[in-house]
């Protein structure tokens, strides 16, 4: 694990501790007086979770990534900050703050310490895991007036958001770039995913992208874009009444500039991968009729495969890691998505044009 580098805003940079030294800390019972059971790690891409008793804290990590930095202690605080703020939006009452993670005169790791402050964390009231849709999908414990309540949350969020000043334009060139960066990934010769298939799916993205610009272009034209979510996946949707909805990309106001209809087909595509396609029917459903907004089914049908191809490339690079963890499971999963993307293309909606 690689120490955190020095940070000239930091008031202690000369002295400080590595990330390994932060991860060690708080994975003991040291940090935590009230402290009940043991403390549960858990690692993602960009952070570590605490899972405490009844509480979250979550350590963003000093990486540097495609739509933000967090190698300096100034932006991980803004971050964190930022993930309150946004978060509060869906959850209002699961994220609880930001606090600090400091040194004592003595020079050990504290929490709440503000003294000599050299990191920050989010803090989180942790959510029953059984209600996690996720979860309750693998469970088969889902229930239509589940999804509904979900709809409702979303409906009321999207209601309540001022149309984003982004041009058509400039919408259509971020797809038109990440549809790029999918086929890099999708067509490297070092991965096994078969190339017709591949390209197959990809030259029908083509297609919607170089010959119907203003199917998606008018989305933007017609004040349709939003700072959504961004991330809307069944992990980060909870069951709960109301339900709650976590996990926005907070680094990135550029990946938070939606669709609402974006979002809600990447929803339905990853429930339909974990067996449950009717949740984006009844999502989409709803949603129709409560935004009085009734997209072209070309464009719904693009959403799903863009979104689907985008996971896999996501899922592919876990392969072209040195020294890739579990990559039977990153194998089967991008098949997966792929086979999802076709599945999108095989109606009318998305043929090519022309042959």
């Amino acid at each position: 694990m690689a120490a955190h580098g020095s940070d000239p805003l930091s008031p202690c940079h000369e002295s400080q501790p590595s990330e390994r030294d932060k991860v060690a800390f708080l994975s003991s019972q040291a940090p935590y007086p009230e402290i009940t059971g043991e403390v549960e790690v858990h690692e993602t891409h960009m952070a570590w979770v605490f899972l405490v008793d009844d509480r979250a804290y979550k350590l963003k990590k000093p990486l540097a990534y495609g739509h933000g930095d967090g190698r300096s202690l100034t932006m991980r605080e803004f971050l964190c900050r930022e993930e309150v703020r946004l978060n509060r939006r869906l959850a209002p009452d699961v994220y609880l703050g930001v606090v600090p993670l400091g040194l004592d005169l003595a020079g050990n790791l504290v929490l709440r310490g503000s003294e000599r402050v050299v990191d920050w964390l989010v803090v989180m009231r942790r959510l029953p895991e059984p209600l996690l849709l996720d979860v309750a999908l693998k469970k088969e414990s889902v229930l239509p007036a589940d999804i509904d309540r979900v709809a409702d949350r979303l409906i009321d969020f999207y209601r309540g958001l001022e149309p984003e000043p982004i041009s058509p334009d400039a919408y259509l060139d971020h797809f038109a770039r990440e549809h790029a960066s999918n086929r890099e990934v999708l067509e490297d010769e070092r991965l096994s995913l078969p190339r017709e298939r591949v390209k197959a799916v990809l030259s029908r993205l083509d297609h919607l992208i170089e010959e119907v610009p203003d199917l998606l272009g008018d989305r933007a034209r017609q004040g349709r874009i939003v700072e959504g979510h961004g991330d809307l996946r069944p992990e980060h949707v909870c069951l709960s009444r109301p339900p709650v909805i976590i996990d926005c990309l907070e680094f990135s106001h550029v990946l938070r500039q939606v669709d609402p209809f974006d979002e809600l087909s990447f929803l339905g595509m990853e429930c339909d991968r974990l067996g449950a396609g009717w949740i984006g029917r009844q999502l989409l459903e709803r949603c129709t009729r409560a935004l009085h907004d009734s997209p072209d089914p070309r464009l719904l049908a693009f959403y799903t495969a863009y979104r689907a191809c985008l996971r896999a490339r996501l899922t592919l690079l876990h392969l072209l890691e040195p020294d890739p963890c579990k990559p039977e499971k990153w194998q089967a999963r991008a098949w997966e998505y792929l086979a999802l993307a076709e599945r999108a293309c095989v109606g009318p909606e998305l043929k090519p044009l022309r042959q």
